[in-house]
């Protein structure tokens, strides 16, 4: 009898319990795999979009480019075309649009910033051309 009682106490019970190891193993390997794989998009990279042309673009209008430099020229393109005048500072170039606005008052204005030029020049223009009375303010694209 001692024999059998020996078998039933050396028998093994079933445990209920779920082993999460493997999963914790898993988990680990996928965290890994994110952590290592670089992102597809550089977050950094800005697309500017991209404008389509007017449907009529105006004949004559007045042009201020924005060197980047933080110089400024300013003069009319079109039929009365004016050579361009280099302005060092923009109450300098303000001064020259009220004239020049002054003379064609119908003339639009476009901007146009240089690459690496700083935008708060470019929106400081357009707000002092909205300021003087112009209500056809461009930004030229390519």
């Amino acid at each position: 009898m001692a024999f059998n009682s020996n078998l039933r106490s050396s028998r093994r019970k079933l445990k209920s319990e779920i082993n999460v190891v493997p999963y914790i193993d898993v988990m680990l390997v996928l965290l890994i795999i994110f952590m290592a794989v670089p992102q597809s998009q550089n977050p950094s990279e800005i697309k500017l979009p991209s404008a389509e042309r007017s449907t009529q673009p105006p004949d004559d209008y007045i042009n201020i480019a924005v060197k980047s430099d933080a110089r400024l020229q300013i003069g009319i393109i079109g039929k009365q075309a004016q050579a361009f005048e280099d302005v060092d500072n923009r109450a300098a170039a303000i001064d020259r649009l009220r004239a020049i606005h002054a003379e064609h008052p119908d003339y639009p204005v476009m901007i146009s910033g240089d690459r690496e030029s700083k935008y708060d020049d470019v929106i400081q223009l357009i707000s002092e051309a909205k300021k003087l009375g112009i209500n056809r303010v461009g930004l030229a694209t390519k």
